[in-house]
């Protein structure tokens, strides 16, 4: 599929993450959201990333600008008619995802691959709600997308071997690790992810560590670049939730059972960074450890 046309539909933090290293990759690249001001946002931060990698040499200006000029905005789903290859990207929930794709099986080619970018809803679940099962593959990126290595390519009942093949070939040229993982609730990754963050949780709930000392337990003790409620307040801790709440509903599983503080934050209002406030408190525009949420 090497020079062929991809849309991404989402142009938040994951989707235009995974338009960047798609038009990186030399594809040419449709940014589809349901405003200009979206799109042009999700350009934008695009740009604001490779004029750092500019900046510090890990880049040239004319690869920059090539990448730039293969991303194109676009505000219409009717986009995607000659695009060999659509990835959706938007917020975790099904009755948006199948509304989405529901359209784009009407206006995409029979031969076009549809991809969702879900951490945790069954792929299955979202095919069923077009007349391309076998065509349909979950294609889940991580955050940051320009900087975490892995793909998880997940294949639902009806996915054929073909299209395994071309969704890993794609994510492999646009430099990811690929693995291959069945249909089950949160597939690989979030899987394990949810039980160990659960855990952690637990552990702040018993009074065995504070959060600032758990991070920093997992950071230095298991080496991993951000402890789990510092990646927590990164990604977002609706998102987690959704998650926690998905794997839960799939499972029927105690280890992943919503924690009722993370709860009580979403209820809040207080999701992470982007809000402001998580499991830390960043509104000083520094993180800051929270006395309120912990036991």
């Amino acid at each position: 599929m090497e020079g062929k046309t991809i849309m991404i539909v989402g142009a938040g933090f994951m989707g235009a993450g995974i338009a960047q290293v798609a038009a990186q990759a030399g594809y040419k690249v449709r940014l589809y959201d349901i405003s200009e001001p979206a799109v042009e946002n999700g350009i934008a931060g695009i740009k604001k990333i490779l004029d750092k990698n500019v900046d510090k040499g890990k880049m040239a200006q004319t690869d920059m600008d090539a990448a730039l000029a293969l991303i194109v905005p676009s505000t219409s789903l009717d986009d995607a008619k000659d695009c060999e290859m659509v990835i959706e990207a938007v917020f975790e929930n099904f009755e948006l995802k199948k509304e989405i794709f529901q359209k784009l099986d009407e206006i995409c080619s029979p031969e076009t691959i549809l991809a969702t970018n879900t951490s945790s809803i069954p792929i299955t679940k979202i095919a069923a709600a077009v007349k391309r099962p076998d065509k349909f593959i979950g294609m889940h990126f991580f955050s940051p997308v320009p900087v975490m290595k892995l793909c998880e390519i997940i294949r639902g009942i009806k996915t054929s071997d073909d299209a395994v093949k071309v969704t890993t070939e794609i994510a492999e040229k646009m430099g990811k690790v690929t693995v291959i993982s069945k249909d089950v609730p949160g597939f690989i990754v979030n899987r394990i992810n949810a039980a160990f963050r659960n855990e952690a949780y637990r552990c702040m709930e018993e009074g065995v560590a504070t959060i600032e000392d758990i991070d920093k337990a997992i950071k230095f003790g298991l080496n991993h670049p951000m402890g789990p409620f510092e990646l927590a307040d990164f990604v977002g801790l609706d998102v987690g939730f959704n998650v926690a709440s998905t794997l839960y509903a799939g499972y029927k599983d105690s280890r992943f059972a919503p924690n009722a503080t993370l709860e009580k934050l979403n209820i809040s209002g207080d999701l992470g960074r982007k809000t402001g406030k998580g499991w830390y408190d960043y509104t000083s525009g520094e993180k800051k450890p929270r006395t309120d949420v912990q036991f």
